[in-house]
């Protein structure tokens, strides 16, 4: 009984934290978060077994009684008992035998005690009905946290599938992760439940109590989690960086939060419910994913992750107005598929330490390769362009293509098919080739090829003749 005490004086301790939880919008209620418990209890014929002299039935609804007792003064927090296998004879085979007996509300452990003792194991094993019906008994409330407690000793009886209908409640938020507390089972009875969500195997009694002791403290006690941003060296100078909490059941984000640096460059610690589970998305460039946080309830938990970031700034040539107007970049990570992201020139962005292939879409196109280092910035530029105009005016097919140094060429731009060529383009520096049949020409051996040279800031002017 003492340390039944402390346990409650630390639960009351615990009474007035806000923070339990946080949606995604990260606001504090206007008021205290409610938390509902529902004990979902095994009230089939085999809960008639001994159990250490007892039957385990009997053990079962003693420390459950005191449990509920312990919570009666706790404030925000609501207590619902739901049973099944308790109405009908197991000869009936009834796979509907599941009923709540006691309602939600507060401070109603007498109801919930005064209950238990008039439930008698009888029937049936119907898990998946019960958790069906368990949805309705939770109140609509999107603020409230609603945990769920299903203490059995067997498996499902009645061909339901349990572990998909929790999984599909926790997908619809009506309660969170359950916990699923197997008495004097055995090891691969547990394999079997722990689909359903936090499995415990109480293999005898003292070690059912302290489960149930340990349950119910993870679901009330305040559990905090700072996250360390780190450089390579592991030091704590990263911020400023996105951080989305996602609910790896369900898949959305449950929290989205700014990291953040205290003056003396601590990071702070975030109230996240340790009753869900999550994986964690670093929002640098590129995302550092870490799947499956391990959290500890009930502790100020901190999570390390090296994010050393550098600047790339895309910086324009010296040349009013710029005759391409705005150059666009493309930035990929070598020897990976897909875009990283796209940028204009005149941005500066944080990237992870490491190295990119930086893509100008200049004409031609240039590829950089380039080294993102810790804390420091890299500049990635061009020359200024200069101009290609095609003074002539026919009508006709052609292409301009780069003249590389080994003297072959490189497809680069095709003239408007059919329409004029007369045009003005907007070239990088450098040797070029422009091959050209007017839409009259009789033939094949009628195309014109000129090879001309771009320099920058200045207008390059090529003449074709008809024949």
């Amino acid at each position: 009984m003492r340390r039944l005490a402390v346990f409650v004086c630390v639960l009351v301790s615990l009474a007035t934290w806000p923070g339990a939880g946080l949606r995604a919008q990260n606001a504090p209620p206007a008021k205290p978060r409610v938390t509902r418990i529902l004990f979902l209890l095994d009230a089939s014929g085999s809960m008639l077994a001994p159990w250490e002299g007892r039957a385990r039935m009997e053990v079962a609804k003693g420390l459950l009684a005191r449990m509920v007792d312990s919570l009666n003064a706790y404030p925000n927090l609501e207590l619902g008992l739901r049973a099944y296998g308790h109405l009908h004879d197991k000869s009936e085979n009834n796979c509907e035998d599941s009923k709540l007996e006691v309602a939600f509300a507060p401070k109603n452990a007498a109801a919930i005690k005064a209950k238990l003792k008039t439930i008698e194991p009888r029937g049936n094993t119907p898990i998946t009905f019960s958790l069906l019906q368990s949805a309705g008994d939770f109140p609509t409330d999107k603020t409230a946290r609603n945990v769920l407690i299903l203490i059995t000793d067997g498996l499902e009886s009645c061909k339901g599938d349990p572990c998909a209908t929790s999984l599909a409640l926790q997908r619809k938020r009506v309660f969170l992760k359950p916990f699923v507390i197997g008495i004097g089972a055995e090891r691969e009875f547990g394999k079997q439940l722990e689909c359903l969500g936090q499995y415990y195997n109480a293999a005898d009694v003292k070690t059912f109590r302290t489960i149930l002791n340990d349950v119910v403290a993870q679901t009330l006690a305040k559990t905090t989690v700072a996250v360390n941003l780190t450089d390579e060296a592991g030091r704590g100078v990263e911020t400023n960086v996105n951080l989305t909490f996602l609910n790896n059941v369900t898949g959305l984000s449950e929290y989205n939060y700014v990291h953040y640096r205290d003056a003396k460059g601590q990071p702070d610690a975030l109230d996240i419910d340790a009753l869900q589970s999550y994986d964690l998305v670093i929002n640098t460039v590129p995302p550092v994913r870490q799947e499956n946080l391990q959290i500890r309830p009930g502790k100020a938990n901190v999570l390390t992750y090296k994010t050393p970031q550098g600047t790339l700034w895309l910086q324009n040539p010296n040349v009013t107005p710029n005759p391409y107007g705005t150059v666009q970049t493309v930035i990929r990570q070598p020897g990976k598929d897909g875009t990283l992201l796209a940028l204009p020139f005149g941005a500066r962005q944080k990237l992870l330490a490491g190295t990119y292939d930086v893509e100008l879409l200049t004409l031609p196109r240039q590829v950089r390769r380039i080294s993102i280092r810790q804390g420091q910035e890299t500049t990635v530029t061009y020359p200024a362009p200069g101009i290609l105009n095609i003074v002539s005016d026919l009508k006709g097919y052609g292409s301009i293509y780069r003249l590389n140094d080994d003297e072959t060429q490189t497809w680069l731009y095709n003239l408007p098919d059919g329409g004029s060529s007369k045009i003005n383009v907007p070239m990088q520096p450098g040797a070029y080739r422009l091959i050209f049949r007017t839409k009259t020409a009789t033939g094949s051996q009628f195309t014109d090829v000129r090879n001309f040279t771009i320099r920058s800031g200045q207008t390059s002017s090529v003449s074709i003749f008809g024949r």
